[in-house]
């Protein structure tokens, strides 16, 4: 039996690029083919607010493309799209017309990014057991990242992108030196807020991947080469080449110019100064002295991240990445994490005892432990409606990590109805939803408030639940901790959230106090 083919596709500001690779029977992947093509889907100085109905023209056409490239290998295709798409206030229209022509794409978060990178970069460059500073430039954002034996230490996204920059401060391919001094004090001011953790963490290696880290380590090596290299990956250069790149790309009097540089694509020739400022400033804040470029990045990360969810079970990297990012943001946000963490126990025991009647797949289960860990963090903002702050919170962070959009937006709605109003087709975020999904999440908020109503004092009195079915009622049986006689309340409280539930299962709902004199 063949290994299955599996194809990622990174939806960028300035450049689509599609991987397919055939996957390992013991690990990892054997590149099949590579795509690319320059869309220029976002542009902008500042906020990339709109996609143009011109970008998003030639997007689309790119994507028909690549996806028949794909269909034509057998590769199932995932598609992630990066800053030009999470900014743009019209990102639906792309994404609903990229749904017509069969690409489903996911939008990530700026630190997700990072993460997936990270991933990618392990598989070129062996640095798995050295802490890594990994720099990646792309056409909206630079992402940052430390990190050591696969794990993130830290993280942080910029809005700093070689297209970003250059509409701000290079349009029609002028450089001047007034210019570049701006654009160094814009780079360098952006990046003050992180130099601190940075210089905290430390680092003793760094990897720069991307279109302008290729272009720079290219320079690098044609400078004192009379032919280029089969591969760069793993190519080393300093700081100083960064600085004569920099230099170099700046005294060109016009982009064609610039394109006759070695090194240099043609089709980057337009965007490469503002790419080079940004690396060499990078590089001079945070003290970097020598760069090993990775041919490997975001999309062969996704390779990776889609091989582990489809291995499921068996490996259990995602799931840790992804818990310890919803335990942090809780931790940030929630004053009462006893309570929160109960009832995460409380309901994966009621999700877990009705899996004959719902029927949910396995991640189901994940997405109600994360979003119980994460109901409450809305409080942060205010106790009033905190159901929809806690929706808000857990939409917009950062911090999740280990999840696709998709994901983070069941997790928060059902942190969004473990509480108040059920889910209704006329809520715009919940009406969004196909129908299978619809039911996820009233499965999952109907378990969710049960269990919060079973810990209505706060104190962990009940210890467990066995669930069973006797004819058409459900019933709970609740175990008390030692020294507990009374769980009137937490029977009443559940009951009176439990109509979620017992729509979403068809059955009434009972709950029955185990004594413990009773209990075998």
């Amino acid at each position: 039996m063949s290994s299955p083919v599996l194809a990622a596709l990174d939806v960028g500001t300035n450049s689509f690029h599609l991987v397919i690779a055939r996957m390992r029977s013991g690990g990892g992947f054997d590149i099949v083919t590579r795509e690319k093509e320059v869309v220029r889907l976002g542009h902008g100085g500042g906020e990339m607010k709109h996609l143009e109905p011109e970008a998003i023209q030639r997007g689309l056409a790119a994507l028909e493309r690549m996806a028949q490239l794909a269909d034509s290998q057998g590769a199932p295709l995932r598609a992630v799209a990066t800053s030009a798409v999470r900014e743009a206030r019209n990102a639906d229209d792309f994404l609903d017309a990229a749904r017509r022509v069969g690409v489903n794409i996911e939008v990530i978060s700026g630190v997700e990014e990072a993460r997936l990178i990270h991933l990618g970069v392990l598989q070129a460059v062996p640095y798995f057991d050295r802490r890594m500073l990994l720099i990646d430039i792309g056409g909206g954002s630079t992402e940052v990242l430390i990190g050591e034996h696969g794990q993130t230490l830290t993280a942080r996204s910029f809005k700093l992108g070689a297209v970003r920059l250059t509409d701000r401060f290079f349009r029609k391919g002028e450089v001047t030196e007034d210019a570049l001094d701006e654009c160094r004090s814009y780079v360098r001011a952006a990046l003050t807020t992180f130099e601190r953790e940075v210089r905290r963490t430390g680092f003793d290696a760094v990897v720069v991947s991307s279109g302008t880290a290729e272009a720079v380590a290219r320079m690098a090596h044609l400078a004192e080469a009379d032919s280029p290299l089969r591969t760069y990956n793993c190519f080393t250069f300093g700081i100083d080449a960064v600085h004569r790149a920099v230099e170099r790309l700046a005294a060109a009097p016009s982009t064609r110019a610039r394109a006759e540089i070695p090194g240099v694509d043609d089709q980057r020739a337009d965007i490469i100064v503002a790419g080079a400022v940004i690396l060499e400033t990078v590089c001079e804040t945070f003290g970097v002295e020598e760069l090993t470029y990775s041919e490997f990045a975001l999309r062969e990360g996704v390779l990776l991240d889609t091989l582990e969810r489809r291995a499921g079970g068996g490996m259990h990297h995602l799931r840790n990445v992804a818990m310890r990012s919803v335990r942090h943001l809780a931790e940030r946000c929630d004053d009462d994490l006893a309570h929160s963490a109960h009832v995460a126990r409380l309901a994966l025991q009621i999700y877990d005892g009705t899996q004959d009647i719902h029927g949910l797949e396995p991640a189901c289960r994940n997405y109600l432990e994360a979003a119980a860990l994460l109901a409450n963090v809305g409080l942060v903002i205010s106790h009033s409606k905190h159901h929809l702050h806690s929706y808000y919170v857990i939409r917009n962070t950062d911090d999740l990590t280990g999840f696709t959009d998709h994901e983070i937006e069941i997790v928060a709605l059902v942190a969004r109805y473990h509480r108040k109003s059920e889910p209704k087709p006329s809520h715009a975020e919940f009406g969004r939803l196909e129908s299978e999904w619809q039911r996820v999440v009233r499965v999952l908020a109907g378990i969710l408030r049960v269990a919060i109503g079973l810990d209505r004092s706060h104190d962990q009195r009940i210890t467990s639940i066995a669930v069973h079915r006797e004819g058409h009622r459900l019933v709970l049986d609740l175990h008390p901790k030692r020294g507990t006689s009374d769980l009137n309340l937490e029977c009443y409280a559940a009951a009176d959230r439990g109509d979620l539930l017992e729509d979403a299962t068809g059955l009434e709902l009972r709950f029955r106090p185990i004594s413990l004199r009773s209990a075998p």
